[in-house]
């Protein structure tokens, strides 16, 4: 019984005891794959929030771990995501300027409330409410997240300087900076999509068509945007294109942070609390629409 209980908190007992060889083989491969992938996509995405890259990495880490553990779900993903970037980056703007000491803190505290409300939603069971979320209103919370998220990374893809939170804001300042777009940065995204879109709809059709195993077959196309990323990154490298204006990254600090508490100053609890609010209710959305999303598939 005293088990029964620990296992409600820790679903890692239940299907722990169920692991097996195999799932640990497919598991191993996916966690390559899934590394690699979200190196640069912590970094990109902890750069659209206005903070420095390292800090998407640090966000990466611990909460895979501890879903691993306290989660219910084994297909999940947990981790930073382009919509709560965006939403941070609006949040925090007016507070202080971005990369600053007072920007990381704000970030940090705005993190932690939503937190908070996140633990209260689980404590006082409330996923009742995601009852309440009809099909087209997640499916167009999906949807404008996307196209705003797509608008927001085409300055990157052009090489060229635009803001704004809305996609009015963004679409004008793209179309007022596009003259000053780099066109090598712009071949290299526009070729790094087409890329992508092959392997994502033509590579597996053309490896079994060419008589490769449907397993292998199926491992070498989820491998593409891998070799996307390992291809242009040596490109850039090997062609010194950041001389010719193609922007990197640039070098990220070594080593761990130290812990940071949160501000608990009421003046910024008072000016970000809705900002968390909201920032918790679209996380909570977010996970609920790729639950329901896996549960239409297995059906």
């Amino acid at each position: 019984m005293h088990m029964t209980k620990l296992a409600k908190y820790l679903p890692i007992l239940v299907w722990g005891r169920t692991y097996n060889h195999s799932t640990l083989s497919n598991d191993l491969l996916a966690a390559v794959i899934v590394t690699i992938m979200l190196t640069p996509q912590s970094l990109a995405y902890a750069l659209l929030a206005g903070l420095p890259p390292q800090m998407g990495l640090y966000a990466s880490m611990l909460p895979i771990i501890l879903y691993a553990i306290f989660g219910t779900s084994r297909a999940l993903a947990v981790g930073p995501v382009a919509v709560i970037s965006l939403l941070t980056a609006a949040a925090i703007g007016g507070i202080a300027v971005p990369g600053s000491a007072e920007y990381i803190l704000a970030a940090i505290t705005l993190a932690f409330l939503s937190g908070l409300i996140l633990l209260a939603l689980g404590l006082f069971r409330l996923g009742f409410l995601a009852n309440f979320l009809s099909h087209p209103v997640t499916a167009g919370f999906i949807t404008a997240t996307g196209i705003i998220i797509a608008a927001s990374q085409l300055k990157h893809i052009f090489g060229i300087a635009a803001h704004g939170h809305t996609l009015p804001d963004l679409v004008g300042s793209l179309e007022h900076n596009l003259s000053q777009a780099n066109v090598i940065t712009t071949l290299i995204g526009v070729l790094t999509i087409g890329f992508l879109l092959w392997t994502r709809n033509g590579l597996l059709s053309l490896l079994i068509g060419l008589g490769v195993a449907g397993r292998i077959a199926g491992v070498i196309a989820k491998t593409g945007p891998v070799a996307a990323i390992i291809t242009t990154t040596l490109i850039v490298w090997w062609l010194d294109l950041n001389a010719l204006g193609v922007q990197v990254v640039g070098d990220i600090p070594r080593g761990l942070p130290p812990l940071t508490l949160p501000s608990f100053s009421i003046d910024m609890w008072g000016t970000i609390i809705g900002a968390a609010i909201l920032i918790s209710v679209i996380g909570f959305v977010e996970s609920v629409s790729v639950a329901h999303t896996l549960a239409a598939k297995k059906r």
